[in-house]
């Protein structure tokens, strides 16, 4: 892999996501369910608004700053995180605790001491106010479809994306302030996630459950779903690092090494993963393959894996790199995705240029910085 030829990619996708344009959406009213349905969620597109889309491109941009060891989108970050304290904040949710990452880890650089205190509030409301399901897991709470300040319950429902959008951040913000209740409950929602979501058989997270049907509804294994714990629960051992038991670990963990088996089984030829991870018939996405190879490249570097790997994830590299327009724009990424009942719902989600979709490929070119030589 060429360092220069990454470092080179990397620039042009971050530029293109700090500018990413939110497009000029009108709906119809009768058409506006189904075009949700396909992903067509106004809030999600663009850069500005906070919520988990903006909120997973901002992630990339800070760690793309600590594999350089610079601080070239500091003000960029702190004029995003101002202009959106100045609009205003929209409803506590699972979802809108993703741009919480970005503000954590802004104030242990700067003295913001507004910022702290959204935070504390922040893991204050997962641990003390967010709706429950049975055993305890945290309900994938998100924003309204129409209304920013209201929220959408999905009662009962656990959703692997839950884990990367708050439970992260809730740890790091246990292990910063001393708060061994958050520590324990960003434990333990991994724990449950897993005991629902991770197949048996196959290692691959199904994308959500439900309490109230006792069942993964389409028992799809969704590719993005999937890389929010093939990246997530990378980030999170990291993180809890002499603060997680070592039983709690290892269970973690296995799950993780069974999951990337699993993975590695049905990547494609071209080096990367279909939105169906079983179903070649599916269209290659980019974004969850982007967390996938990222997550796949950091367990390698932190000894989780050992580096028979690498060839895979080196030539999901390369095949990354391949779906990077000349200006920076990350093609074959899946809008937003609601729960699905089939396949076919997944295969119908409209494929735009995100901000997630820029920042998880940039996650895996900033992870492929570890290992690129200079040619």
């Amino acid at each position: 892999m060429d360092k220069k030829l990454i470092n080179q990619k990397l620039d042009l996708v971050m530029d293109k996501l700090m500018n990413l344009d939110t497009p000029d959406i009108k709906m119809d009213k009768a058409a506006a369910p189904e075009e949700m349905k396909k992903g067509l969620y106004t809030r999600d597109f663009g850069i500005r608004e906070w919520d988990w889309p903006q909120g997973v491109g901002l992630y990339g941009l800070l760690q793309l700053q600590a594999a350089r060891g610079t601080r070239e989108y500091d003000a960029f970050l702190l004029d995003w995180v101002e202009n959106n304290l100045r609009i205003g904040l929209p409803s506590a949710n699972i979802n809108t605790t993703a741009p919480f990452l970005t503000l954590f880890e802004l104030t242990e650089r700067y003295d913001r001491p507004a910022w702290e205190k959204l935070c504390m509030e922040r893991a204050d409301y997962l641990v003390q106010s967010l709706p429950r399901t049975q055993w305890g897991g945290f309900e994938h709470v998100t924003s309204n479809n129409t209304d920013r300040n209201d929220v959408n319950r999905n009662p009962e429902q656990l959703w692997a994306d839950t884990l990367f959008m708050a439970v992260l951040f809730l740890g790091k913000m246990g292990v910063r302030y001393g708060r061994q209740a958050w520590i324990d409950e960003a434990v333990y929602q991994y724990l449950i996630h897993i005991k629902y979501l991770a197949d048996n058989r196959t290692g691959f997270l199904y994308h959500g459950w439900t309490f109230l049907e006792h069942s993964h509804f389409g028992g799809v294994f969704w590719n993005r779903g999937d890389s929010w714990f093939t990246m997530g629960a990378v980030a999170f051992l990291r993180a809890m690092e002499g603060h997680i038991g070592a039983a709690d670990k290892r269970f973690i963990l296995s799950a993780w090494q069974n999951q990337v088996r699993a993975l590695l089984s049905v990547q494609d030829a071209g080096g990367l993963w279909h939105t169906v991870l079983t179903n070649p018939g599916t269209y290659i996405e980019t974004s969850g393959s982007g967390a996938i190879t990222a997550g796949i490249l950091a367990g390698i570097r932190y000894g989780y894996l050992d580096q028979g790997c690498l060839p895979a994830a080196k030539k999901a590299v390369e095949a990354l790199l391949e779906y990077i327009g000349e200006d920076g724009t990350v093609g074959s990424v899946s809008a937003g995705t609601s729960m699905g009942m089939d396949e076919q719902h997944y295969k119908d989600i409209l494929i735009r240029p995100m901000a997630y979709g820029q920042s998880l490929v940039a996650l895996a070119l900033t992870e492929a910085l570890y290992w690129a030589e200079e040619v």
